[in-house]
C-alpha cells in the first residue's frame, strides 16, 4: 500500500467485511463474531451492496474466512494455557484478536506485522476508537498489541523488526500466517520458513496455503478462477499454489522438526458440522501447523 493511501489493502477490508458479514446474515451459532474490523474499515453505510458482499455468492469464502479465525485463535488460547505468552500475526491486516478477546489476550503479548502505510492506518483508527497500542517502551499486554511495520518491497527484515518491538526470541510463541503464501514466490515463502524455524523450542506455525486447481472440489475451481482473474487485475496476483505434501517437504527442509497437514474439510468439520443453514467453507485453502 501506498503512503498517499487512507486505506488499507483491499484484500484485508474484504477479509474484515466478510467476519462481520457472518454475524449480520448468518445465523447462530456464530464460529467469530467480530464487528471490529469493520469499525476500523469504515466502509460506510452502503458496504452491504458491494458485489463481493452477496450473502449467497460469498457464502464459501465467508465461511472459510471465520473458519481460519477461530482455528487460530483456538490455538493461540490452547498453547497459552501451557505458558506460550506470545502471538505473532504475519500480514495483520485488520486482524481484531486483541481487541475483541481482551481476556484471552490478557497474557500474551501480540505482535501484529504489516506494510508501515498499513500499520501507521491502523494505530490512527485504533487511536480514534478507542483501543490502546503497545510500542517496545512498553511492557505487557494491557497496552494492546505492538504494531511492527515493515517494508518488505524496500527487503527490510521483518525478523529483526520483530525483535526490536520486544519479541523474546528465547521464548515460544504461535505464529499465525493467514492468507498470505498465495502472493508470495516459493522462494519467499521458503525464505519465511526458514526464519521461523528459528523459533524457540515450543513454538508453533500455523500458516495456510492455497492448493492447486486440480486438488480442490470441482465445484469449487469457477470461484477460484474468477478470483485469480479479480487478484491480477487488482495488481495482487495469485502466484503461490501448493499441494499438501510440497508444502510439507518445504517445511522440513527449513528446519522445522515436526509438521502436519490439516484439510480445510477438518475446519469445516470441526466447526460447521451441525449447522442448519447448509454453510459450509469451500475448499482450496488448508493449513501447515509445524513445530520446533
Amino acid at each position: 500500500m501506498d503512503e498517499d493511501k487512507s486505506v488499507p489493502d483491499h484484500t484485508a477490508v474484504r477479509v474484515a467485511l466478510w467476519r462481520a458479514l457472518h454475524v449480520r446474515v448468518d445465523p447462530p451459532p456464530h464460529v467469530l463474531r467480530d464487528e471490529v474490523g469493520l469499525r476500523l474499515a469504515g466502509p460506510g453505510a452502503n458496504w452491504r451492496r458491494r458485489p463481493d458482499m452477496d450473502p449467497l455468492a460469498s457464502g464459501g469464502a465467508r465461511a472459510a474466512i471465520v473458519a481460519r479465525a477461530r482455528f487460530v485463535e483456538d490455538l493461540v488460547a490452547e498453547r497459552a494455557g501451557h505458558g506460550v505468552d506470545q502471538y505473532v500475526v504475519l500480514g495483520a491486516g485488520l486482524d481484531s484478536f486483541a481487541q475483541r478477546r481482551p481476556q484471552a489476550a490478557a497474557g500474551v503479548r501480540v505482535f501484529e506485522i504489516d506494510q508501515p502505510a498499513t500499520q501507521a492506518w491502523k494505530r490512527r483508527r485504533l487511536a480514534e476508537l478507542g483501543y490502546p497500542t503497545a510500542d517496545a517502551a512498553h511492557d505487557g499486554p494491557p497496552h494492546g498489541p505492538h504494531l511492527v511495520p515493515v517494508d518488505f518491497e524496500a527487503g527490510e527484515d521483518w525478523w529483526e523488526r520483530l525483535a526490536d518491538a520486544g519479541f523474546d526470541r528465547a521464548r515460544p510463541a504461535v505464529v499465525a500466517c493467514t492468507g498470505v503464501t498465495l502472493y508470495l514466490t516459493k522462494e519467499a515463502t521458503a525464505d519465511t520458513l526458514r526464519r521461523l524455524a528459528r523459533l524457540a523450542p515450543g513454538s508453533t506455525l500455523a500458516m495456510t496455503f492455497l492448493l492447486p486447481a486440480e486438488l480442490i472440489d470441482p465445484a469449487d475451481r469457477a470461484m477460484l478462477e474468477a478470483t485469480k482473474v479479480r487478484a491480477r487485475a487488482a495488481g495482487t496476483p495469485f502466484i503461490g499454489f501448493y499441494a499438501p505434501d510440497e508444502m510439507l517437504a518445504l517445511a522440513r527442509d527449513a528446519g522445522f522438526r515436526h509438521v502436519r497437514h490439516l484439510p480445510g474439510a477438518t475446519l469445516a468439520d470441526r466447526y460447521f458440522a451441525d449447522r442448519t443453514d447448509g454453510l459450509r467453507p469451500s475448499s482450496g485453502e488448508d493449513f501447515l501447523l509445524a513445530s520446533v
